[in-house]
């Protein structure tokens, strides 16, 4: 069972508004004066009634009712300022959050959200708490506190007046009011449980809508609508049925509150009543009462309401706060080193081992390396050789568990990641183009890129006749992900990304898979110019592309089988031969 969120934790979040007393203490003046105000108007009602009415004095009647409407004048002004003050408030306390959790996620390793806490829900869940549990604690600091505030002012100011205007009808009421409101939020806690399951029940008709609609190719190529149809109308009668059921508890609510609320008044009314007609009160001072008594209940009301509100934003601020307290696993060193200029680009890896979270068997396994600076090496190998890990510790997305990786003869750990990163580029198997132009994502690894380095970095990647091709050429929006752009199209855009940002060191991840033959000379070609001068190590899967590297490394089980050229390895390397005749045998077999 999911333990319930601590309240208290609420006041973690306090320390945000810190910045903001000066509006906080506008907020609570007026929300003071407004509360006052109200609990005047219950004064002015018995002054109308005794003063006015029943003594028949006009004047006193006007004047009374003038007091009364200035009153009302301050209730309204104090109500909106406190209104437009907690509202900002509680709108500043959401953005503020959103960006301190979104620069904090910025700051975590891709490990964090592969790690298997976080597999199950992605990137898209931990998003989602930048938005759905923010906007709860928005709508909590902005509106529920200050209600809770002033129904609890309006609680005490009103059962304090009850008391000095009646004790003994004051003890009535203070005992009616939690046998009145109790029913209602039982009610009330059963049309919150099925309003939640009305809710889920909605939202599993937009998840297959949507997963219907986004694959509706697949679904018309299997002629699956008829099912689809049935399914979804399946599911649209439940929501239906617990629709129902959830208006049929807030009729009984409606009913039961209206009753509870009358009945008590009703016998408030006939006590006082006899009171007044026994001459120990006057009318006015019963109908002053009667308003108290309703405040009082009303508050006591809002109140409980409040808490469940509290329970649900403390469950929130619980998953941000989660995320805020996640301690990045890859940082910078308190005097990290600076690395030599100009940068050679020499790798090295001394007896490094690395395995990732909950995995048993090592990703590599005592692996020493040497790059070369300049070097054009290509890692080949089985899936889950290793390939990949070795980039990932080159970025620093990982630290090794054992051994040490230099550059330059600099221990990795001793560098700034940022630093170390500036001076690597990435093309990955399947580049991430950003929603914004074409111009947008080739800045991303140098902002300040000047038009003619764009026309530069495009025509060496070969991508400048498609790009001027595009409506608006380097302003064309792209769309999320680069949909409207081919594969071969967006991974020779991802290579003018790399050539712009001119690194010392290249990583390329099968840049050149899944591509048709000519999208892959086009991209070989770009890759041949951004290799060039650099060290680069290549992962690929097809060895055609990468017989002519410097040296070809083969992996196997996280391990370093053997090194060699093209023909070196076809002699040497049983593993390397086997992969050469799977490819190469297949090609001509083909042929």
């Amino acid at each position: 069972m999911t333990p319930r969120p601590d309240p208290r934790i609420l006041l973690r979040l306090l320390a945000l508004l810190a910045p903001y007393r000066g509006r906080l203490a506008m907020a609570a003046l007026a929300l003071l004066v407004a509360s006052a105000s109200v609990l005047l108007l219950g004064q002015g009602l018995r002054l109308v009634i005794d003063q006015g009415f029943l003594a028949e004095d006009s004047a006193r009647l006007n004047q009374t009712l003038g007091a009364m409407l200035g009153v009302v004048v301050l209730l309204a002004g104090a109500s909106a300022l406190r209104y437009y003050q907690v509202s900002w408030i509680g709108e500043r306390l959401a953005a503020d959050l959103r960006r301190r959790v979104f620069d904090h996620l910025l700051e975590l390793e891709p490990a964090y959200f592969e790690s298997a806490e976080h597999r199950d829900h992605g990137a898209a869940e931990i998003a989602s708490r930048l938005t759905a549990d923010t906007s709860v604690l928005q709508t909590l600091f902005g509106s529920s506190i200050s209600l809770a505030l002033r129904n609890l002012v309006m609680l005490v100011g009103a059962t304090g007046l009850m008391l000095v205007t009646q004790p003994w009808l004051s003890a009535l009421v203070l005992v009616g009011i939690p046998a009145t409101v109790l029913p209602i939020l039982w009610f009330g806690r059963r049309v919150r449980r099925l309003s939640r399951h009305s809710q889920d029940r909605v939202a599993e008709l937009g998840r297959y809508a949507s997963e219907a609609l986004g694959g509706i190719r697949t679904v018309q190529a299997f002629n699956h609508e008829a099912i689809d149809r049935r399914d979804y109308g399946e599911r649209v009668e439940q929501a239906f049925a617990t629709a129902v059921v959830r208006t049929r508890q807030r009729a009984w609510l409606t009913a039961a509150a209206m009753l509870a609320i009358f009945a008590a008044v009703g016998v408030m009314l006939w006590q006082g009543g006899q009171a007044v007609l026994a001459g120990e009160m006057s009318a006015g001072e019963l109908s002053a009462f009667v308003f108290y008594a309703v405040l009082a209940a009303g508050a006591v009301a809002t109140l409980a309401e409040v808490a469940g509100d509290v329970q649900r934003a403390a469950g929130a601020a619980e998953r941000l706060l989660e995320l805020l307290d996640a301690a990045p696993g890859i940082q910078a060193p308190a005097e990290p080193t600076p690395l030599p200029m100009p940068l050679r680009g020499e790798i090295r890896l001394e007896k490094v081992s690395f395995a990732y979270p909950g995995r048993a068997l090592p990703a590599l396994d005592s692996l020493d390396l040497w790059i070369r600076p300049g070097e054009r090496v290509a890692l080949v190998g089985p899936s889950g050789a290793g390939k990949s890990t070795l980039l990932g510790l080159l970025l620093r997305f990982h630290d090794p568990d054992r051994g040490q990786v230099t550059l330059d003869g600099i221990d990795l750990r001793e560098l700034d990641p940022k630093a170390l990163r500036a001076c690597m580029g990435l093309v990955a198997q399947e580049p991430l183009l950003f929603t914004g132009s074409v111009a947008d994502n080739l800045r991303y690894g140098k902002p300040d890129a000047s038009p003619e380095e764009l026309r530069a970095a495009a025509r060496d990647a070969n991508a400048l006749g498609f790009v001027e091709a595009l409506p608006r050429g380097f302003d064309s929006q792209l769309g999320p992900g680069g949909v409207q752009l081919s594969g071969g199209q967006r991974q020779r855009l991802a290579i003018a990304r790399a050539l712009l940002k001119d690194p010392r060191v290249l990583l390329l991840d099968e840049a050149t898979s899944a591509l048709d033959a000519e999208s892959e000379r086009l991209v070989q070609q770009a890759l041949d110019r951004l290799m060039s001068g650099r060290t680069s190590l290549v992962i690929a899967h097809r060895l055609a592309t990468v017989t002519a590297a410097d040296r070809l490394l083969v992996f196997d089980e996280g391990r370093l089988v053997a090194a060699g050229r093209h023909s070196e390895l076809l002699e040497q390397s049983p593993l390397y031969r086997h992969l050469a005749q799977l490819q190469f045998g297949r090609h001509n077999q083909q042929a």
